[in-house]
């Protein structure tokens, strides 16, 4: 009976150890789950993708770098945390850039041009979404929404309509007192393919405007330029009597006025994220994303709704990423990653911005141009 009560109190150690290391597996293993041990890539690697281009679809592009490195940095999302920097320095120069192969994606709303083409072989377009571009005013008499058809646009942009009381405009304004003051105008002073999307348009509807005048950059027979939409939008905020061309995106934020033109049907019809949806649904048959898309448009679409001035906008890549000296094995699977997330999670943010989100048949057509990106010949994405 003596010996049974001494072995007591060495198995209760026994039992004390035994819960403490119970009690310490069971901590380290919650400890794990969370990831305060041993987290999942820690520390992340960090990677920057650099890209320039259109002003265009600079305010989606900006809110995707913001909303992307906090995707990637989420200790659950494989692979390294990326930024995104994109550079809104006007289409022209995102095309200079990306055929120079100094960055790694460009941005532009005016397709290649076969000579484009040729001198920057095996680039993708890949559609990343679609907007308007407007044309804005400021007018003190005038409300958002006077009528401006194309062909009057085309006069007041061509320098023979100069008055804001022009019979052109009176007549379609019905009811409106017209002040007699001469219109200033403002257009881009950097290449652009806002400014070729609306070119193209005023060539659509004015046979004056011909295709000497159809351009990223042109000579203006009139007015005053500013760079970039944002450098356009502030010059008619604080130009009086001035009217320009801006993306609605910025009108938006800016709470600019903007015309109603009149489109293809004979409506008027203004700029809304409703109205640029209608112009983009008509759009048929696409190329293939390495093939010609110079010839693709979806300006003056016919539909009561359509808004005849609207268009998409591309991002450019290689379809090798081997010949961009900037990017390695790693680095070409975070683009790869984040052009696939910008058609997908990434279209999300468009409406809220104005940008219609992409239609199915234009994100199946990216996802095939993605999956045939390679590094070295092997594919990045399956």
């Amino acid at each position: 009976m003596e010996k049974l009560q001494r072995g007591r109190p060495g198995r209760s150690r026994l039992l004390i150890v035994v819960a403490v290391l119970l009690i310490a597996v069971a901590l380290i293993a919650v400890a794990v789950y969370a990831g305060w041990l041993f987290p999942s890539n820690s520390p992340k690697a960090k990677i920057a993708l650099n890209g320039a281009g259109a002003t265009f679809p600079c305010p989606l592009i900006t809110a995707w770098s913001s909303e992307y490195v906090n995707v990637t940095r989420a200790p659950t999302t494989p692979g390294p945390q990326v930024t995104v920097n994109y550079n809104c320095v006007g289409s022209g120069a995102g095309i200079t850039q990306i055929t120079s192969k100094t960055v790694d994606f460009a941005g532009t709303d005016a397709p290649l041009k076969p000579s484009e083409r040729a001198g920057a072989p095996n680039l993708l377009h890949i559609p990343e979404t679609i907007g308007a571009v407007t044309a804005s005013y400021n007018v003190v008499e005038f409300s958002t929404g006077i009528k401006l058809s194309g062909y009057t646009l085309a006069e007041i942009f061509r320098g023979t309509i100069t008055q804001w009381n022009s019979p052109n405009i009176s007549a379609d304004n019905t009811g409106i007192t017209l002040p007699a003051r001469s219109i200033q105008v403002v257009h881009r002073s950097d290449s652009s393919g806002t400014t070729f999307v609306f070119t193209s348009y005023l060539h659509l509807a004015n046979p004056w405007w011909n295709a000497s005048l159809v351009g990223k950059a042109i000579n203006w027979p009139v007015g005053i330029g500013a760079q970039g939409n944002a450098g356009v939008a502030g010059k008619i905020q604080t130009t009086p009597d001035a009217i320009g061309y801006v993306e609605l995106a910025y009108t938006v934020q800016n709470n600019m006025k903007v015309a109603q033109i009149k489109n293809h049907d004979g409506q008027w019809v203004a700029p809304t994220l409703a109205t640029t949806a209608a112009a983009a649904a008509a759009l048929a048959s696409p190329p293939s994303p390495g093939g010609d898309w110079a010839n693709v448009s979806i300006l003056d679409q016919p539909g009561s709704t359509s808004y005849p001035i609207a268009t998409l906008t591309y991002l450019l890549v290689y379809k090798e990423l081997n010949v961009l000296t900037t990017l390695n094995q790693t680095k070409a699977q975070a683009l790869v990653d984040f052009l696939w997330w910008a058609v997908h999670g990434g279209q999300d943010l468009s409406e809220a911005l104005s940008y219609p989100k992409l239609a199915a048949g234009l994100v199946t057509l990216d996802e095939g141009a993605i999956r045939s990106i390679t590094f070295n010949g092997q594919t990045l994405h399956s």
